[in-house]
Parts: structure tokens; C-alpha cells; sequence
């Protein structure tokens, strides 16, 4: 089984100070034993209903596997 983290470039990030916008990804979660990417999304989505909430949009989401 894999385990992957899923990131998205959507949201906004401020600095501390609150007057400087970052542009980063964001983690909307890390994902365990599961076979492939796709079972993998549908896994975060079922577990974290605040993403569809937050109205993240699925095709931004950028997967990577983790050893």
C-alpha cells in the first residue's frame, strides 16, 4: 500500500505581519494505505469534507508519494 501527500497551489498564505500575501502550496492532507493516486483523493475527500466546503477544485490537487 502507498501513502501519498496532496498539495494545492489554491488558497491564500499572509505573512505574519498580515501585509504581504505568499504564494505557496498548501498540505490539504496526507493520505495512507491506499493503492494509487486516485484512491487517494477520494480517501482526503471522504474524510475532509471542509475541502468541497472550502470549494478546492480537485484537477489543482498535486500528488506526491511518499517512501
Amino acid at each position: 500500500m502507498k501513502k501519498y501527500i496532496i498539495l494545492t497551489p489554491e488558497g491564500k498564505t499572509t505573512g505574519p505581519n498580515r501585509d504581504v500575501e505568499i504564494n505557496n502550496l498548501q498540505v490539504l492532507g496526507i493520505v495512507e494505505n491506499v493503492k494509487n493516486k486516485d484512491e487517494a483523493i477520494s480517501k482526503l475527500l471522504k474524510e475532509n469534507d471542509w475541502i468541497f466546503d472550502a470549494e478546492f477544485n480537485v484537477a489543482e490537487f498535486i500528488l506526491y508519494e511518499l517512501l
